[in-house]
């Protein structure tokens, strides 16, 4: 990269000093006072693991967005007066704004307001290592700021003039437009590049039979450590969140002696910009190919099922959501040291999901049992099959209910697409709606 784009790539939160940061969240109709505390609390880890510190945290209740500023503008002179008491340096929200909102709260508030979308993308810009990872980051950067790019003028051009009027600034903003969107070619194609490499390396894979499985999970779920306990790696295992954003894969051998390729790939959160699942869309490819999905949860986290949604949401994004998945529990060591509630909350989720196996990365507690449970799915995965039954067979799909077990039902116009264990008598006897 040119230092002439170097403007474009800076980290969105100051790395030369501790700033001080004054959280934002917003209660719509559709949401809960309590799902706004918990956006919040996310929010203060991810500011925390960008570097800064959360010096007070404001919350509001609105019926829709304020198309300028998102809150108001009573409720921005508010908040100005706290980032004033509080000697905050940044605002930052817990929902997306828009470029104008964003300016406009910048000139009412005196200092920078930015959302959670920027503060996950700066943590990605720290954590990247490899190359692929470095230019899928500045890739999602750049995405993000090219709709800003007019709000920023003043401060990239090397002219005078107010940016948004005609003349030497106005210029200045089309020359700092054109480079930026270069170097976003630049960069799509380089990634496309790095994506055909990725697929000859999964089709050699595929001829040489190796079979694949991916670690997915929320962030800090405990996946690496998952990785290390199980397959004897040295990966590095940070207590932060977004501490892998490169994959890593290894082999694993199964009890039934079996060996199979094991990724781990960056982890997930609520709100994961869409920009970031577009930049890191050829690595996610690895997970979109497993033929087993499993499914890591921090067992000592608050809201289970809101991180299980968060990280389904992705997979259904990136068209994984019909891969077969294992749901792991990790980090059952600590329940222990929980309250109650937090316990119960473990164990109203293994009852919710039949199958789903507990861990501990940490001790090796339960390890054993989940890699002989994973040679089990994937053995049934070898029988899954898929079935298009047209509605007028009812009696059709009533035996294939029957006689198989159903591990994926679709509606479409004309007939019902199932995903369904069969063994090699139900196979022959369902021969003419197996799907071509």
């Amino acid at each position: 990269m040119s230092p002439s784009d170097s403007a474009f790539t800076d980290t969105l939160i100051s790395r030369s000093f501790r700033e001080r940061i004054v959280l934002v969240g917003v209660t719509f109709p559709h949401s809960t006072a309590a799902a706004t505390e918990s956006g919040l609390d996310e929010l203060a880890l991810l500011v925390d693991t960008a570097g800064a510190d959360v010096a007070e945290r404001v919350v509001q209740r609105r019926d829709s967005p304020d198309p300028a500023t998102f809150i108001g503008k009573g409720k921005a002179e508010e908040l100005a007066s706290i980032c004033l008491a509080v000697d905050a340096d940044t605002v930052v929200f817990d929902d997306d704004l828009s470029p104008a909102q964003q300016r406009n709260l910048e000139r009412l508030l005196g200092r920078t307001a930015i959302d959670r979308t920027a503060v996950i993308l700066d943590i990605f810009a720290q954590n990247a290592r490899t190359p692929e990872g470095r230019a899928q980051v500045e890739l999602a950067l750049l995405r993000y700021r090219l709709p800003r790019l007019r709000g920023r003028g003043t401060s990239l051009s090397q002219q005078a003039g107010g940016i948004g009027t005609r003349g030497p600034g106005e210029t200045q903003l089309e020359v700092d437009r054109r480079r930026l969107v270069r170097r976003m070619t630049r960069l799509e194609s380089d990634l496309r590049d790095l994506t055909r490499t990725r697929r000859t390396q999964r089709k050699g894979r595929a001829r040489s039979r190796q079979r694949t499985v991916s670690l997915v999970g929320y962030t800090n779920a405990g996946k690496s450590t998952l990785l290390n306990r199980l397959c004897g790696a040295d990966v590095l295992v940070e207590n932060r969140l977004f501490s892998t954003l490169d994959p890593r894969t290894r082999q694993l051998s199964l009890p039934g002696g079996e060996t199979v390729l094991l990724t781990d790939t960056v982890g997930f959160v609520r709100k994961l910009p869409h920009q970031v699942v577009e930049a890191f869309r050829s690595t996610l490819e690895e997970v979109r190919e497993s033929e087993l999905i499993v499914h890591v949860v921090d067992g000592s986290a608050a809201d289970l099922e809101g991180q299980i949604d968060a990280v389904r949401t992705v997979l259904a994004e990136i068209d994984a959501d019909g891969i077969p998945e294992l749901l792991v529990v990790n980090k059952v060591d600590a329940l222990s040291s929980l309250d109650p509630g937090a316990a119960e909350e473990v164990r109203r989720l293994l009852a919710a999901h039949p199958g789903s196996v507990t861990v501990s990365a940490r001790t090796g507690e339960g390890i054993d049992h989940l890699l002989v449970t994973m040679g089990d799915r994937l053995r049934v995965a070898d029988r899954v099959v898929e079935l298009v039954i047209p509605w007028a067979r009812g009696d059709v799909l009533a035996a294939v209910h029957r006689e198989g077990e159903i591990v994926g039902e679709e509606a479409g116009e004309q007939a019902t697409h199932l995903h369904v264990v069969l063994d090699d008598v139900g196979r022959a006897r369902f021969r003419e709606f197996l799907a071509s």
